[in-house]
């Protein structure tokens, strides 16, 4: 490409044209590109370098991202309903309310990420970096968070009910009202954990114990 427009009219028209719309981008250098808006369902983005790209808005249901390179990237309110994004590196990347339900994020790196007010249930998040993030508000529904790091993590008001967090790293986490209904707990990490005003109900604890409500008698 002679230069950054040419690049992204290229792109563009590539995923737009429907009399020869490409549906795989796998390992393209997508670095920058405005994608905002567009109708990106089920495209093929594995390995690619999309970082810096907006996709603001963007409907990438089932697309594949695994893999692929999302730094700095912008996701506010994109869809990505059941997408992939196995091993994908998202560092500082904005998901501001974004979907990402159903979604497979195994070993996906999330570091700094803002993912505040995302939809993130029955999601898989075995083995994520999600150290630094903002799930502030997030919901984490039937979450499987097995072995995820979330160090110094900011879940303020997070929904975690009957998420699995089994193994995973919550050291100097910010838990300040969040709802730990039915999640589990069991051999976490929890040193210098925030867990103020947390709601506990059948929830299973590092040591496997059960905690519920504490009630309060005057």
């Amino acid at each position: 490409m002679k230069n950054y427009a040419d690049k992204q009219e290229f792109i563009v028209s590539q995923i737009t044209n429907k009399y020869f719309q490409r549906r795989d981008f796998s390992g393209y250098d997508l670095s920058g590109i405005d994608l905002k808006g567009i109708d990106l369902n089920g495209v093929n983005f594995i390995g690619a370098d999309l970082s810096g790209v907006n996709l603001c808005g963007c409907v990438l249901t089932r697309a594949n991202l695994s893999g692929a390179n999302l730094m700095h990237a912008s996701l506010r309110e994109a869809n990505l309903y059941e997408a992939s994004l196995c091993e994908a590196n998202l560092t500082n990347a904005d998901l501001t309310r974004a979907n990402l339900c159903g979604t497979f994020l195994w070993r996906a790196k999330f570091t700094g990420s803002n993912l505040w007010g995302a939809s993130l249930c029955d999601v898989d998040l075995r083995e994520a970096d999600l150290s630094e993030a903002k799930l502030i508000e997030a919901s984490l529904i039937e979450a499987n968070l097995t072995r995820a790091n979330l160090t110094k993590a900011k879940l303020c008001g997070a929904k975690l009910l009957e998420a699995n967090l089994a193994e995973a790293n919550l050291t100097g986490a910010d838990l300040t009202w969040t709802n730990l209904t039915k999640a589990n707990l069991s051999k976490a990490n929890l040193w210098e954990t925030n867990l103020i005003y947390a709601r506990f109900r059948d929830t299973i604890m590092p040591d496997d114990t059960i905690k519920q409500p504490q009630i309060v008698i005057y």
